[in-house]
């Protein structure tokens, strides 16, 4: 019953991110710490979002902005060094808090923010604080995004870099996660056969979600984009403290 759910879940996810590029990992990583213990849910998510976002900057790899995607890269894997050193993982209410509040970042003041991908200094900057937040509960999508407000990029050159970046974070997040659980006999992952199917059916909600962006105005996109991931965060706040009373 868990395989099948996260089976469904995960093709909501890519058609989602591939329309609004985050709120579909906002959705998986809830469900998934819902089923799952906290680290293999990490992992599971990692795996299924490296794949989905690896075949969404596939799809629309000429619309990637390479030079963003090297300087995130390098300090993606110095904060993947980092938080390993460090070894923390959250607990399951503390996850859905996380989960919570990193949604309304999307409704910082755009004139409290002066970060720009495109520049060198802040696509590193870029890099090591979104993949540290996506080490730490789970999901990054908001805080990438205010990196992207004064981009002149396309909608379509927004959601291609970003998927190309969250390779490295997710891969980040299945080293990190994935090497204690190695041999572990307690360590609480899917089956295989759920990722051999989870893996494809993500990869044709890529397919659609990108029908969808293409059918769609740039105002309309970054308009949704906030209302649904506001509306999934107030979600897991409410989890939290129901977790916490």
């Amino acid at each position: 019953m868990a395989g099948a759910l996260i089976i469904v879940t995960a093709f909501l996810t890519a058609f989602l991110s591939g329309i609004l590029g985050m709120a579909g990992g906002l959705i998986l990583m809830g469900a998934l710490a819902l089923l799952l213990p906290v680290s293999a849910a990490f992992v599971t998510h990692g795996i299924l979002q490296l794949v989905a976002n690896g075949w969404r900057a596939v799809v629309h790899r000429e619309f990637v902005d390479w030079a963003i995607l090297r300087n995130y890269a390098v300090a993606s894997f110095v904060a993947a060094a980092v938080v390993s050193l460090i070894g923390f993982t959250p607990s399951r209410p503390l996850l859905f808090l996380l989960l919570g509040l990193v949604p309304m970042l999307v409704w910082l003041p755009r004139h409290w923010v002066r970060l720009d991908a495109a520049r060198t200094p802040h696509a590193l900057l870029s890099g090591f604080l979104v993949t540290s937040l996506n080490l730490t509960a789970g999901v990054a999508g908001p805080l990438l995004d205010i990196f992207f407000l004064r981009t002149a990029l396309t909608r379509h050159q927004i959601v291609a870099t970003k998927a190309a970046t969250q390779v490295f974070s997710h891969l980040a997040k299945i080293i990190v996660f994935g090497a204690p659980l190695l041999g572990s006999d307690t360590a609480g992952m899917p089956p295989a056969w759920m990722f051999l199917i989870a893996i494809p059916v993500s990869m044709i909600g890529t397919m659609c979600g990108g029908w969808v962006l293409d059918r769609i105005s740039d105002v309309n996109f970054k308009r949704w984009t906030a209302i649904v991931v506001t509306i999934i965060g107030g979600f897991y706040l409410a989890k939290a403290a129901q977790a916490w009373m």
